[in-house]
């Protein structure tokens, strides 16, 4: 078996036992875990099960077809119209090639859509997911939450959370786990004004980001930059719910994967994208041997890092930022001890080994 040696890894190249996903965002940074053991292959390499799609983008509405190609507010192109071609695209070739599911990883609808047209934008989308040909699992994005409240949001992206929570998990095959978190738990977007949640939110960034406007990340520095309005928190119920969920997954000896909007480690995305908490929901993760993988959006340029503890952390690049002629789609194939996400276009290919 070929091999890669990076800052004291071993990496195997081979690719072994597997599985299939599907995606739209990425990028490249590796920690070097020298004290940490990886995995290795043993067996032919012909498919672990049938074939897994997850399909993870930052998504923009339909109706935005309509709004002139943008930027960002830092001056990005963001190319609204060539998007949904991007994602109807994807489908395509998805069902061509009998994927399994997909994930949509939030920002369906576009901050800067007509919001007397919110509603219609983002059910447009959900019809253009429908026509994969499998189940598709939705997460909120914060462009979502600038569109609509979370009590119209959740019904026509058909989250199957409770309390108001967007937060959910499902087991596609046997050996794997995926666990949905809901980032803007604590946000000042989303609820009601008057809801306990927007006044934590607001509460924690009066005493965070001292600045008048709450997504300026001005004379904060380095991780403080997180404490923006745009971002949003974990609560305490949805820890525990995190918690409970991962030791029932030890149990049944299956593999995680943790899905958030929000990234969850500093070294793969950048300062002003993290959720507010992150340690802290990352102290539970590592409470465990069994999360592989977390992956996340909201970082437009992408990003990745294995964290000391031999978690892979992995930020999808948007399809939102692909010019014309370009995609940002892929798949993911699962075997027992990695993950192979083979990208399209702005989609890099990268393996992720796990660690023993």
């Amino acid at each position: 078996m070929e091999e890669i040696r990076e800052e004291g890894l071993i990496i195997p190249t081979g690719v072994g036992d597997a599985n299939v996903i599907s995606l739209w965002l990425a990028g490249s940074f590796l920690i070097g875990l020298p004290t940490l053991k990886l995995c290795r292959r043993t067996g032919p390499s012909t498919p672990l099960y049938s074939q897994l799609e997850a399909q993870l983008v930052l998504w923009i509405s339909g109706e935005s077809m309509l709004i002139p190609d943008g930027r960002s507010f830092l001056g990005v192109p963001r190319y609204y119209r060539h998007s949904l071609l991007v994602l109807q695209r994807a489908v395509q070739r998805w069902n061509q090639e009998n994927l399994k599911f997909v994930i949509n990883f939030g920002d369906i609808v576009d901050g800067f859509c007509p919001k007397d047209q919110s509603l219609t934008a983002v059910k447009k989308i959900v019809n253009e997911f429908s026509v994969f040909n499998g189940p598709v699992y939705h997460m909120m994005g914060n462009h979502c939450l600038y569109n609509l409240p979370r009590d119209k949001l959740l019904p026509v992206l058909n989250v199957p959370g409770r309390d108001g929570l967007a937060c959910y998990d499902f087991s596609p095959v046997p050996e794997y786990r995926f666990v949905v978190l809901d980032g803007y738990d604590i946000s000042a977007i989303g609820w009601p004004k008057d809801h306990p949640n927007t006044l934590k939110a607001l509460n924690f960034l009066r005493e965070r980001n001292p600045n008048l406007d709450k997504n300026s990340p001005n004379g904060l520095v380095g991780q403080e930059r997180r404490f923006l309005m745009f971002n949003g928190a974990v609560g305490k119920e949805q820890m525990e719910w995190l918690d409970q969920v991962l030791q029932a997954a030890t149990t049944l000896n299956q593999k995680v994967v943790i899905c958030c909007h929000l990234p969850l480690d500093p070294h793969a995305a950048s300062n002003e994208a993290l959720l507010w908490n992150y340690n802290e929901v990352m102290d539970v993760i590592h409470r465990y041997n069994c999360v592989k993988v977390c992956l996340a959006g909201h970082d437009h340029k992408g990003g990745y890092s294995v964290d000391s503890y031999g978690v892979h952390h992995r930020i999808l690049e948007a399809a939102l930022d692909c010019p014309p002629g370009t995609n940002a789609f892929g798949h993911i194939d699962l075997f027992h001890d990695s993950l192979l996400l083979t990208g399209t276009d702005r989609l890099k290919t990268q393996e992720m080994v796990f660690i023993c």
